[in-house]
C-alpha cells in the first residue's frame, strides 16, 4: 500500500508559480539592437536595504555564475539581468519534479536621487548578490541673501 502525502495548498502554489510565470514575460532585455528582445524566464527575489550611507540590494540568484550576472546603471536605472542554465547532470537520471526555474532573469529598479550612480559595486556569493550603492553627499540648505539693487 502505498501512502501519498496530502497537500491542501499545492495547487495554490502551483498556481501562484503561473502567476509569477505570466508576470515574468513583461519584462524584456533590449540590446544595443532593438529589435533583439528576450523574455524574462524568472524574476529573482530582491530585498533593498537603506543605510546611513549607501543602498544595499540583495538578490536571491542561487546557481547562477558570477560571469553570467550582468549588473549595469543607465538614467537613474538600475538593471540586473543574467541566466541560469539547467543542470545537465540530472539529464541521465529519472527527474520526478523540477521547481527551480532556468533561463534569463530580470529586475529593474529607479535610483533615487541621493543615489550616486557613479559608485556602484556588485558581488556575488553563496547565491546571493549583493550590489551596493553609496549616496551622494547632501547639500545642506542655506540660506540667500536678497540685496537690493
Amino acid at each position: 500500500m502505498n501512502i501519498s502525502r496530502f497537500e491542501p495548498w499545492s495547487l495554490v502554489n502551483v498556481l501562484h508559480r503561473d502567476l509569477d510565470g505570466i508576470s515574468a514575460r513583461r519584462f524584456t532585455l533590449a540590446d544595443n539592437d532593438k529589435s533583439n528582445k528576450h523574455v524574462a524566464n524568472w524574476i529573482p527575489a530582491v530585498d533593498i536595504i537603506e543605510e546611513k550611507e549607501q543602498f544595499v540590494l540583495y538578490a536571491d540568484i542561487p546557481g547562477v555564475k558570477p560571469d553570467d550576472i550582468n549588473v549595469s546603471m543607465e538614467k537613474g536605472i538600475l538593471s540586473i539581468s543574467g541566466q541560469r542554465s539547467a543542470n545537465t547532470d540530472e539529464e541521465g537520471d529519472d527527474v520526478r519534479k523540477r521547481e527551480r526555474n532556468t533561463g534569463i532573469f530580470y529586475r529593474q529598479f529607479t535610483l533615487p536621487e541621493s543615489a550616486n550612480g557613479e559608485e556602484i559595486s556588485a558581488a556575488s556569493d553563496l547565491g546571493t548578490l549583493k550590489v551596493i550603492i553609496a549616496k551622494q553627499a547632501q547639500v545642506k540648505s542655506r540660506r540667500i541673501m536678497v540685496n537690493s539693487a
